[in-house]
């Protein structure tokens, strides 16, 4: 088969090529192998590349994390699945291959009534929104919710989840552009910047602030966000797209009584002891089902901007971490 190989971490254009791989071979019964139609791009596949990610495979290895395909094989212990069914799947790495091998529980099948582009981004970033919002910070519909870098396939997927589930969405993202596609996602107000980011907000909310913010972007971003926050109120951190870290004001937090979140998806899907996986599984598993019927009922309307091909995967992260495109970028293996 063909797969997109990294030997050594570096900068993508440097240490990616595409070369013939070994097939995979079912090992256990609770495995399955997929061909893949198409992969997601992401920050996390580019921070792994470098070497810069929380984990690191052995080399070499095929990058991406998310895929959508048909089953080719199944270990005997499979039976949610079906030979030649359209599935989306979430994997440690590997996607950028004609085929994949993983672990059944990370595998979700598709609606006939979803095409599989518009599959693509709900196994992670749809999924980390909704288990981020919903289970973590237990969403109700009278909240007010501030989305930071609203324009990201992430971003988008939160603004898309809340607002679907009744909450007013205040969206902030880097350009008028993005903002725009925010509104159309649902979003109530949208905002730009983060020098007035806080007074911003207060003037939007009656000088309550927020009730919850969802921070992918990490940085500079969540400590003006930080005085944005109403009383009470809950702040999610899911990651670092601007690849620094926050610094959190404690005083802040202990006068406002704030509740801050860590979430890690990788909890969700594998990285975990073996005797908690069938619980994660199961609740992946009801989630999926969940955001597949709002994709079929038109509640959710996930959009790939741009695909690429599998020798274009360097300037896919490119243009993904040079933050031009709104939404979710995807490579077409076959």
């Amino acid at each position: 088969m063909k797969a997109l190989h990294c030997k050594t971490f570096g900068a993508p254009r440097e240490v990616l090529s595409v070369e013939d791989a070994p097939m995979p071979e079912i090992t256990r019964p609770d495995e399955v192998i997929v061909r893949v139609h198409y992969a997601s791009v992401s920050h996390a596949t580019g921070l792994m590349i470098e070497g810069k990610y929380q984990r690191k495979p052995p080399f070499p290895f095929s990058p991406g994390t998310e895929a959508v395909g048909i089953v080719e094989q199944k270990g005997s212990a499979v039976t949610h699945l079906s030979i030649g069914q359209r599935v989306a799947c979430i994997c440690d790495w590997g996607a950028y291959a004609e085929y994949l091998k993983l672990p059944a529980y990370t595998v979700y099948p598709i609606p006939d009534q979803v095409d599989s582009l518009s599959a693509l981004p709900i196994p992670i970033s749809y999924g980390t929104a909704y288990l981020g919002l919903v289970q973590r910070c237990q969403l109700t519909p009278d909240q007010t919710v501030l989305v930071l870098g609203a324009g990201s396939g992430v971003g988008l997927a939160a603004v898309e989840i809340a607002s679907n589930m009744g909450c007013r969405v205040i969206a902030c993202a880097s350009t008028k552009e993005k903002c725009e596609v925010a509104k159309k996602a649902g979003a109530s107000d949208t905002l730009t910047g983060t020098d007035q980011l806080a007074a911003q907000v207060k003037q939007l909310t009656a000088g309550k602030g927020v009730d919850i913010i969802f921070d992918p972007v990490g940085g500079s971003l969540f400590a003006s966000a930080l005085r944005a926050a109403a009383q009470n109120a809950q702040l999610i951190s899911i990651g670092f797209a601007s690849g620094q870290l926050p610094e959190v004001a404690m005083n802040i937090v202990l006068v406002k009584n704030l509740t801050l979140h860590g979430f890690f998806f990788g909890q969700y899907t594998g990285w975990t002891p073996a005797d908690e996986r069938s619980i994660h599984a199961g609740m992946m598993s009801r989630v999926m089902a969940v955001l597949f019927r709002w994709v079929k009922e038109k509640k959710l309307n996930p959009d790939v901007q741009k695909v690429f091909s599998l020798d274009q995967v360097p300037e896919a992260i490119e243009t993904l971490h040079g933050r031009s495109v709104t939404g979710k970028l995807a490579v077409k293996i076959d």
